[in-house]
This record gives structure tokens, sequence and C-alpha cells, in this order.
């Protein structure tokens, strides 16, 4: 089963109506769900990685987990600021299916660069595929985290950069945008880096599932309406790696408190409005702080999903106040 689109929203909207009438229901570790075997999703246009719904397009925490698979790090903490599931009550400190560590430095390199060192010398090359699915996951306990990516493969031909991802499990409502958002990240950043256009985008699924309880929330998605295929701005070609370390420092310095300005720190406006977005996700409910933010933004592609998140944390604060006991409101 193939799904083709421009951008997120195109595939988003024809899957979960696919799943929603065709689904076949399956009961994992996870809870019911409603499920396809063998999806494949076609992207033409990667830099369209945000989706522009309400319910969906919401950049902040997927930004934190590229952060934190570019990191290299494994530690729940640091992807915990941006996704508060990761730092529930019994959870390890340690995330064993951590991305990070295992492109980056756990078989005693780092594949991701060996890969765009291969494509450097080899145009046509069909070898740069990154494994992070490994043998021994298959023995892992039941409850033990395991990558649910298997592997990511990046095709050279010319001077376009197309990547395939390849993956055994995919939660259809939560972790495909985010999926897409970071995957196609890192499919520009290695283009930035070898000086390519972007070419096309392949995610393909060998479980796609949508789980019982997101039945609802998929369908109010699908109820908002098409939302015509937007992109990002291109990304700089100069350094792009470097400025990822630049962006890593900079987010350290955010999430201790720091006062730091993007434009200064970060210098590029592509990389200055990135900054701004890990700004906004350590924010809190600083309402007045989002908007001086927002209003300092270079691209306004990221506008509505800023203006979404105001209004989620207004809605937040009004419950909160409802819950209060009247002497609580003096």
């Amino acid at each position: 089963m193939e799904f083709l689109g421009d951008g997120l929203d195109d595939v988003l909207n024809d899957l979960y109506d696919a799943l929603l009438k065709d689904g076949v229901h399956n009961t994992s570790t996870n809870g019911g769900s409603l499920e396809f075997l063998g999806v494949t999703l076609r992207i033409a246009k990667p830099r369209a990685r945000l989706s522009r719904s309400q319910t969906r397009g919401r950049p902040f925490s997927a930004l934190g987990e590229l952060l934190w698979y570019l990191s290299g790090s494994d530690e729940a903490a640091f992807v915990g600021a941006y996704i508060p599931f990761y730092v529930k009550e019994g959870k390890p400190p340690i995330v064993n299916g951590a991305y990070g560590p295992r492109i980056r430095s756990r078989h005693g390199f780092d594949q991701l660069q060996a890969a765009i060192e291969v494509m450097r010398r080899k145009d046509g090359s069909r070898r740069t595929v990154i494994q992070l699915y490994e043998a021994k996951d298959l023995l892992a306990e039941d409850g033990v985290d395991i990558p649910c990516t298997t592997t990511l493969q990046f095709h050279r031909r010319g001077g376009i950069l197309h990547m395939s991802v390849t993956m055994r499990s995919n939660d259809a409502y939560l972790g495909l945008p985010h999926d897409v958002f970071c995957f196609t990240m890192l499919q520009e950043l290695v283009a930035a880096e070898l000086d390519l256009e972007l070419g096309e985008y392949i995610h393909m699924v060998g479980s796609m599932h949508l789980y019982d309880c997101d039945r609802d929330k998929a369908g109010r998605y699908r109820s908002e309406g098409y939302q015509r295929a937007a992109e990002m701005p291109v990304m700089p070609r100069s350094q792009p790696f470097r400025k990822i370390e630049d962006l890593l420092a900079f987010e350290q310095k955010v999430r201790a408190g720091q006062q730091v300005d993007p434009d200064a720190e970060l210098g590029d406006p592509y990389w200055s409005d990135i900054g701004r977005l890990v700004q906004i996700s350590f924010a809190g409910q600083d309402d007045e702080a989002i908007r001086e933010i927002s209003e300092r933004m270079h691209d306004n592609i990221y506008h509505s999903a800023i203006e979404d998140q105001r209004d989620r944390i207004a809605e937040q604060v009004r419950k909160a106040e409802e819950k209060m006991q009247p002497e609580d409101r003096r």
C-alpha cells in the first residue's frame, strides 16, 4: 500500500482516512490498533515536513527529538524536556533504544559521517545504509525500549540526494509526524553538507498502526480539511554540521535558563529561527515571552504552529484556574 504527496499533510490525510475505513484491528503490547502491513509513504517535497493543522502542527517536540539524535545522547532527561513521556515515574534514566548513540558512536565510529564520506567519494552508491535495529534487539525483554526504525539509507544520484527509511513499526498519530520531521531534516543536513539538491523522501513501514485511543483525534485532524503543503526555507549549505554544534550549545544555554540572542549566537536567519523554536519549547506557560519570540522570527512558516501553541497554553491555564478553589484565586 502506497501513499503519495507533496508534503506531510498530504500523506497523513490519506493515511488516516484509509486506516479509519479499512484498517485491520490488532492487539499488541501497547494496546489495540487499526493496522496496515507493508506501507510506503513517498513525499516529493521533504521541506513540507511541518503539518499545518491545529492538531498535528507541533514542531517543538519534533525538533527536540532531532537534537537528541544529533547530540548522540541516550539520556532520557535530554528529550524529556520536550517529550515528558520519557521522564515519567518508573522510566529508566538511559533509553536503550535511543537513536543518537546507535547512529553516532555505538559501533565505535560515526555511521552518519561514514555514510557522508562514501557519498563524497562516489555517486550512485547503494551501501550508504545506517543501521539502528540490531540483532540482539530481538532478545530484548518485554517493556525494554527498542528502535522502531531499522535503517536509514541515503541515495546520491547525480546532484540529488534521496532518502529512504525502513521501520518495523510506526505509530501513525504520535510517531509518524515526528519521524518525517526528523528524518527529512537529517536528509537535508546531509544534502547541504554535500552541496546536493534535496530529492524524494521514502518512508517504508512493516506495521503502520493507529491506536484505538487516537482514532477520534485522527478523525478531528481530517475534519480540519485539506492543508496545502508549505515548505520550510532552504537550509544554508555553509557548514551545516558546524551549525548543529552551535545549535546544541545554544540549546544547553536556553535549558540552563540563560538569556541568549539567537541572531548573535547562530548568525544565519535560518538557524536563528530554529533557535527561537528551542526558546519557545523552554518558555513554559509564559505567553508574553512566546509572543515576543514569535515577533522576531525571520520566516512566517512557523507562525501558525506558534499561535496554536499559545492557544493550547491558554486553554491549559484556563482549565487549571477552573480547578482552583475560590479562595485560591485571590
